[in-house]
């Protein structure tokens, strides 16, 4: 193909990402103010084509001002797809180390809330039923708790906790992940119906987990339940905490939109209830890898898995109150 022909053919492609990369260099104060007059461009496949141009343009030879101005524009593109993936984890390193903890504090209320219905249901029944041990068959079937006291058996040997189809730690991993997660989300989504769906499933999930832990310790399988849950519970009930805080986010927007429109307070809402979903699927993520690799081994001593998961406690009640104050001062 003539020089002239292959340049008539890519110039408006060239032109259209020289003039991306120029917006892309203006500060970004500049670069706000000017948004309806960006480029509209898909970068990464434009960058691909033009690498593809420079290299049949050194391969025929063309001309070395038409060579230079695309290898320009190979390094501007190089250098920019750098830098974007550098923002990626500088971005993402903020928000857990600053962004996240400062939320979860400016947001303490729904927060309280959420964490008084969840914890203050899940202890009650806990209490409840070492008063009254029948009451476990109120909020969970007989043959579920049959093959929970079978889970914790103080003779397994192998493995606490759920029974494996196959014996397979990594197969656990992504069942905890989706038992975990359809929780949360079930939680998060509920404040949709004017928060009446997450008050639900906090109580609701707090009543059947205080239930199991109540019935457990009422038989004397104490050590083998707590030892268990000790490890991972850190992280998987803040989760769900977080998740029904985030829920009663939606929800506050539509019980009480103040000035704005239910529709513009929901989006407003929103953006904050889906960082507090973000911390929760993390820490589903966290729980879900403990459980699988660590609570459920028998072989490891409970002092030593007691001591974890109070470290762990310790942690995430210092990430959420201390972590990030120094820059939000």
């Amino acid at each position: 193909m003539k020089q002239s022909i292959f340049v008539q053919t890519n110039e408006p492609l060239w032109s259209q990402l020289e003039a991306w990369l120029n917006f892309q260099d203006l500060p970004r104060k500049e670069r706000l103010k000017r948004t309806t007059e960006q480029p509209i461009l898909d970068f990464p496949k434009t960058y691909r084509h033009v690498c593809h141009h420079l290299a049949l343009a050194q391969s025929r030879m063309y001309s070395p001002l038409l060579i230079e101005r695309l290898n320009q524009l190979v390094i501007r593109g190089h250098n920019r797809l750098y830098s974007s993936r550098l923002h990626f984890w500088h971005h993402f390193v903020a928000f857990f180390l600053r962004a996240l903890p400062q939320l979860v504090r400016q947001e303490r209320k729904v927060v309280y809330l959420a964490a008084t219905l969840f914890f203050g249901s899940l202890i009650s029944m806990i209490v409840a039923i070492q008063i009254q041990p029948e009451l476990v068959y109120s909020v969970i079937e007989g043959e579920q708790v049959a093959s929970m006291e079978i889970m914790y058996d103080p003779q397994n040997s192998s493995r606490f906790g759920r029974e494996r189809e196959a014996d397979s730690d990594v197969l656990m991993f992504g069942f905890y992940i989706r038992n975990n997660t359809g929780i949360g989300f079930q939680t998060f989504a509920g404040g949709l119906t004017f928060g009446l769906g997450t008050l639900f499933f906090l109580l609701y999930n707090g009543l059947v987990i205080g239930a199991v832990a109540g019935h457990l310790t009422e038989i004397g399988y104490i050590e083998t339940f707590w030892s268990f849950v000790a490890g991972h519970s850190a992280f998987e009930l803040t989760a769900i905490v977080l998740s029904g805080a985030a829920g009663l986010k939606l929800a506050e927007a539509l019980v009480m939109p103040g000035r704005k429109s239910r529709r513009l307070a929901l989006l407003d809402n929103s953006h904050l209830a889906i960082q507090l979903v973000y911390a929760a699927a993390t820490l589903f993520i966290m729980a879900a890898f403990i459980e699988a690799f660590w609570s459920s081994q028998a072989i490891i001593p409970p002092e030593i898995k007691y001591v974890v998961g109070i470290s762990l406690w310790a942690l995430v009640v210092f990430y959420f109150v201390r972590v990030g104050r120094e820059q939000h001062a």
